[in-house]
């Protein structure tokens, strides 16, 4: 059994991460690469600004969010990130999200569907790789990349992908499958 969750990074009124998230959602379910996908939506899920006293790698949660928050990334295999680019930059909320934790995120694969004006929040996509490299994260080199995403919504908020960005989610997901199973053994205890 696998799972991926697709996060909803944006947590801005008006957002558009929603519309992206379902289109990436139904490409995932006709893959059909994961057993179980799920829509992690960071606004729903209402984190605080880290308001922990220990280190996330001593897994010593003290709040009620984040004992939740570690169970939904712990059971994950694989993540896809939907993010904008805000100021040539991956939001704080998603920042904030990933520091909660962190042996919850060791040895899993990670895909990024970005967007936003002429750069298709490829920066943001980029800059985030420093930061889950370190938590032992693989970000797969097949990624979503969507410029001027304002035009491929419609009336009802729908995202509407051309061939590229259909082709470029499916690189995307062979790849988080191909990873998942490869880096299945490294999240297995350690022996003593």
């Amino acid at each position: 059994m696998s799972k991926l969750e697709i996060i909803v990074a944006s947590t801005r009124p008006g957002r558009l991460g929603p519309s992206v998230a379902r289109w990436i959602e139904s490409e995932a379910v006709a893959h059909g690469g994961f057993d179980e996908i799920e829509v992690v939506d960071l606004a729903e899920v209402n984190l605080p600004f880290m308001n922990e006293p220990h280190h996330p790698r001593l897994g010593r949660y003290t709040h009620q969010h984040t004992r939740d928050w570690s169970a939904k990334v712990a059971e994950a295999d694989a993540f896809v990130f939907v993010m904008p680019e805000y100021n040539y930059g991956y939001n704080a909320e998603l920042k904030n999200a990933i520091d909660y934790l962190h042996t919850e995120w060791q040895y899993k694969p990670v895909g990024m569907v970005s967007y936003g004006g002429v750069s298709a929040g490829t920066r943001a996509a980029q800059m985030i790789k420093q930061v889950v490299t370190t938590l032992k994260m693989t970000p797969v080199f097949e990624a979503v990349s969507i410029p001027f995403v304002q035009q491929f919504v419609d009336d009802d908020r729908r995202l509407l992908p051309n061939d590229v960005m259909t082709g470029s989610a499916r690189a995307m997901l062979d790849e988080l499958v191909r990873f998942t199973g490869a880096l299945r053994p490294l999240r297995a205890p350690a022996a003593p």
